[in-house]
């Protein structure tokens, strides 16, 4: 039979060589989580029925197995991230430190936000509409008909600067007093990061804000 004490110091010493195991390549992690799937299972098998593992040594040892399963996942992940093989993520991470321009909600800290709008051709009137994190309209103003990028100032209707946070912007076209279009606005900010969700890529922003990549409309230094 296996010796209960020498069998639980053997699998810790194996599952301290899985943790390092990033160190050494997935394929030496790989091959101690075998290992110590099989150690495991000898040892339970060869137990003395009339003195079993206890239940809290069995949980600590199922503990471990776990943990070395996750190391050797993790291990399989960051081999596809540092190869660029998961969805493009690898090349995004050329994206980082640059402006892109979104449609996503972007953080505002008080200093002007450049944005381009698009009108509808033919309207007279244009409207930007600045709605809060939770999508509560606050602030509406006027601006010129014509296509272009402005700088937003980030003032209410009383022209007091709005608090730093999160906002996203609408752009309503009217001729003649009716609503002939209204859309969503592209607002440039910096990437500080991408990530995996689900597994598909998006970008984290400025001051934590994130944006799929159907919402990028450009890519600037």
């Amino acid at each position: 039979m296996v010796d209960n004490v020498s069998a639980t110091s053997s699998m810790a010493t194996t599952a301290r060589q899985a943790s390092g195991a990033s160190t050494s390549g997935s394929a030496f992690a790989s091959s101690d989580f075998e290992t110590f799937l099989k150690m495991l299972t000898t040892q339970i098998k060869n137990q003395d029925p009339l003195n079993p593992m206890e239940g809290t040594e069995f949980a600590v040892q199922l503990a471990t197995f776990s943990g070395v399963e996750q190391q050797v996942q993790t291990n399989a992940l960051l081999q596809q991230l540092l190869s660029g093989g998961t969805n493009g993520l690898g090349e995004l991470s050329g994206w980082i430190g640059r402006d892109v321009r979104t449609t996503a909600p972007v953080w505002f800290d008080r200093s002007p936000l450049t944005m381009t709008v698009n009108p509808a051709a033919g309207a007279d009137t244009v409207t930007l509409i600045t709605l809060d994190a939770r999508g509560n309209e606050v602030s509406r103003e006027e601006i010129g008909a014509g296509s272009g990028e402005i700088d937003w100032q980030g003032r209410d209707a009383q022209g007091n600067v709005l608090p730093a946070g999160i906002y996203q912007f609408r752009v309503v076209s009217a001729k003649d007093g009716e609503v002939i279009n209204t859309s969503d606005v592209g607002v440039y900010t910096r990437v500080t990061g991408a990530e995996l969700v689900g597994g598909t890529p998006r970008l984290i922003l400025t001051g934590g804000a994130t944006a799929e990549l159907e919402d990028i409309s450009a890519v600037r230094e």
